[in-house]
């Protein structure tokens, strides 16, 4: 199955949840035999769900992660998570113009457009002229004006309360 028209969805702001909706989708898009790669820009650790469910229940969901060993810190990247980013980018140009996928997750890109880690032209570039059934998530915080433009759909995370407030963790199974 190959989607007519695929369309640029856009999950942004400060609230929990943006990368949960795209994997939400990817399920969705799996159980109609869609064909779906997520490209997680900035996203640490190794003992990530989406991850273990990829490689034992999942395979033909790909994912592919561009970390470092430290903390990613807003504001203040390594030279290596740069470096990684603008990585993960030339495989996201590869992949969408390849046409071989229908769905294409391009996890946390928003925050490295915002930090101006990406080229916000080149990002927009890349949506325009993008295959007609290929279908593109972005997700993350302070999306750039220009790219919300281009979207779709664009869905605002906004947090009302959070258990980090309260000094709860991340729980494995639940934020990662």
């Amino acid at each position: 199955m190959k989607l007519k028209k695929g369309l640029i969805q856009i999950y942004t702001g400060e609230g929990k949840g943006k990368t949960t909706a795209a994997l939400g989708l990817a399920l969705r898009a799996l159980g109609w035999g869609l064909k779906v790669v997520m490209i997680q820009f900035v996203k640490g650790g190794t003992r990530v769900g989406e991850i273990r469910i990829s490689k034992t229940h999942i395979p033909q969901f790909s994912i592919h992660r561009f970390r470092s060993d430290k903390k990613f810190i807003v504001g203040r990247p390594t030279i290596k998570q740069r470096a990684n980013i603008v990585k993960a980018f030339e495989l996201a140009k590869k992949i969408v113009r390849s046409g071989r996928y229908d769905l294409v997750i391009l996890d946390e890109i928003c925050g490295c457009l915002s930090q101006k880690i990406l080229d916000v032209g080149e990002v927009a570039k890349l949506l325009k002229t993008k295959p007609k059934h290929v279908e593109i998530i972005l997700t993350g915080r302070n999306c750039p004006k220009e790219i919300i433009r281009l979207a779709d759909l664009v869905t605002e995370m906004k947090k009302i309360k959070h258990p980090y407030d309260r000094g709860i963790i991340g729980r494995r199974g639940i934020e990662y």
